[in-house]
């Protein structure tokens, strides 16, 4: 998530940002929306170093900032990517350039945290969300459907869903809750639907079968009931079970990076968390909390053993509370 900004004589005369891989980076956006002459002695605030590496499907930013002699580059972080890493920085200043960097740089992270994850460790970015009563209940009942908050939680929600390629969910979700994991309350793509079933129990008529989806069950699924997901717009990953008969995450993961998904937004549910939980495989821990007591239901986490998480942050969703963790 790159953006780019050009400033000259106190005013900004062009502005830039990628939308899209593939498509131009945030610095050649912002350099061809502005006049050529403009840009000469200008300053270019950009919050991701500039590229100088040739093996992408865009060309490099660097000889183009070189080449409209930009007097001054302002850059939030270092880009990790051992392609780039200081590369594009030296660049920049063998030319003449003066370059400032590390402006803003936690906030700069925050906001590429699933890019830096992905480079520095090659695993997916996981947040992991909880929806959850004030006794830790997901559900009323067990098997049923509930909905544990408010439409302001419900949109935030659907906020997360759009900014992550892809969001998870087991196969007791898919049976209880049928749900479609489609960005509806707000303007935004629709990621890509992870089903973790290594049962196969669940139906290739649910509702989230219906898009583009990646089912991952266990290499001794039923292969009559793998034949009905075959003909849905599901790609199927066949593993190994573990020594306790349950799909290993680490393996999961390793999947997920050879797919080349960054973030993954896990909904559910008890089982999953449960396991993402124990086993310390989440970046970030969301809990929409109601202020509602069940009394009975289905615990969010079913553990034997003390985690502790660090509060990062605690706000309003109407009535309900959106606590962030690590």
């Amino acid at each position: 998530m790159v953006g780019a900004v050009i400033v000259k004589d106190g005013k900004i005369i062009s502005e830039g940002w990628h939308k899209k891989y593939g498509g131009p980076h945030a610095e050649a956006e912002a350099i061809t929306k502005a006049k050529p002459g403009d840009i000469r002695g200008a300053t270019l605030y950009c919050n991701l170093e500039p590229c100088c590496h040739t093996n992408k499907q865009t060309p490099p930013c660097t000889p183009l900032i070189i080449r409209h002699k930009i007097k001054r580059v302002v850059i939030s972080n270092i880009d990790p990517n051992p392609g780039v890493s200081g590369q594009g920085i030296e660049q920049l200043k063998n030319a003449g350039i003066e370059v400032i960097s590390r402006v803003h740089e936690q906030e700069g992270e925050f906001l590429n945290r699933f890019y830096f994850n992905f480079i520095k460790n090659n695993r997916p970015y996981i947040t992991l969300k909880i929806a959850q009563s004030l006794d830790g209940k997901i559900t009323k009942e067990m098997g049923t459907q509930t909905s544990v908050t408010g439409k302001e939680a419900k949109r935030f929600v659907h906020q997360l869903r759009a900014q992550y390629d892809a969001v998870m969910i087991g196969a007791n979700t898919v049976n209880i809750d049928n749900p479609a994991l489609t960005v509806r309350e707000i303007k935004g793509r629709n990621p890509l639907k992870i089903i973790i079933d290594g049962d196969l129990d669940t139906s290739a008529e649910a509702v989230v079968f219906n898009d583009k989806s990646l089912l991952i069950t266990s290499k001794n699924a039923d292969k009559n009931k793998l034949a009905a997901f075959k003909e849905k717009k599901t790609q199927i990953i066949l593993l190994s079970p573990d020594n306790s008969g349950k799909i290993s995450f680490n393996e999961i993961n390793n999947i997920l990076a050879e797919q080349k998904i960054t973030s993954v937004l896990v909904e559910g549910g008890a089982d999953i968390a449960s396991q993402i939980i124990s086993k310390q495989l989440y970046d970030e821990l969301i809990v929409l909390q109601s202020p509602e007591i069940y009394g009975r239901g289905l615990s969010a986490f079913n553990l034997t053993e003390n985690i502790k998480l660090k509060i990062k942050s605690i706000d309003k969703l109407g009535e309900d509370l959106k606590i962030i963790m690590q």
